[in-house]
């Protein structure tokens, strides 16, 4: 007797294929993708603003935008964020070079979709500046970040540096809301009134 061919061959296959095809990314994988495409909206958002912004705007002469509060002022900046720390330009430019570093790091973990927008806007608005620290004058990890906006009292910045401050904020509101990065909602405390040991149970009957 010889065996017949079931037919079970292809339909399993086809079957199985479509199985595979079907299964969703993991979460942290979505969330990488997230935290690199705002990444990437605010870097090149930045390093537009700044091409503009140097090929337009001329150094101490100011464009009024709304009267003399609301400029456009073309400075270069050595510190950091709205032209903090202005001496120490190569200690920032390490300091932000590990945020980078630690941010690519997390994103591998994140399952939150806000924490993955959050780190995306401080890592945007980092490599930013980090460009402009490795590449403009006066040299390597000495550079002076362009920036162009100036309102009222406040320091005149760049795209980079409100991405960069709000990211922090929006993390520090998610972390004192009790959202994690490593989950999708918010956390919630261990649920033990409804937890009855062994022990207690015998008390009860």
């Amino acid at each position: 007797m010889t065996d017949e061919p079931t037919g079970l061959t292809g339909p399993v296959t086809e079957a199985s294929e479509a199985e595979v095809a079907e299964v969703p990314a993991p979460p942290s994988r979505r969330r990488l993708r997230l935290l690199i495409s705002v990444a990437a909206a605010v870097l090149l958002l930045d390093i537009f603003t700044k091409l503009l912004a140097v090929r337009l705007l001329t150094p101490g002469q100011p464009v009024s935008i709304i009267g003399d509060t609301v400029t456009w002022t073309l400075v270069r900046n050595s510190g950091a964020a709205f032209s903090m720390g202005t001496s120490y330009t190569w200690v920032l430019t390490l300091i932000a070079s590990g945020v980078v570093i630690g941010i690519v790091w997390m994103g591998r973990m994140l399952v939150s979709p806000w924490w993955a927008i959050g780190l995306g806007m401080i890592l945007g608005g980092a490599m930013g500046n980090l460009i402009d620290r490795f590449f403009r004058s006066p040299g390597p990890l000495r550079g002076h970040v362009v920036d162009f906006f100036s309102v009222g009292w406040w320091p005149v910045f760049n795209v980079a540096d409100p991405a960069v401050v709000g990211g922090a904020i929006l993390l520090v509101g998610l972390s004192l809301l009790g959202f994690d990065y490593d989950t999708v909602g918010r956390g919630k405390p261990d649920d033990q009134s409804g937890t009855v040991g062994p022990g207690e149970a015998e008390h009860t009957e």
